[in-house]
């Protein structure tokens, strides 16, 4: 388990990372951001992320399998 701040280089992780993070805003958070440029959720998670505000975990997956063929697969 690692605990990072540096935005994902994974385009699928740091996508689900600011679409958490918008919700949180549109719930009430109030944005890590001291003047942000605009009202939108999305927009603020974004910069928040550029910014490396987000600290977030990256968990291994524990049950990954290797095939016959020498391919890893999840159980």
């Amino acid at each position: 388990m690692t605990v990072l701040t540096k935005a994902p280089e994974s385009q699928f992780a740091y996508v689900v990372l600011a679409a958490r993070r918008a919700r949180q805003l549109m719930a009430g958070a109030p944005p890590l951001i001291d003047n942000p440029r605009t009202l939108k959720a999305t927009r603020i998670a974004c910069d928040e992320l550029e910014h490396s505000l987000i600290e977030y975990e990256f968990v291994e997956p524990d049950s990954i399998d290797t095939d016959k063929d020498g391919n890893k697969r999840r159980k």
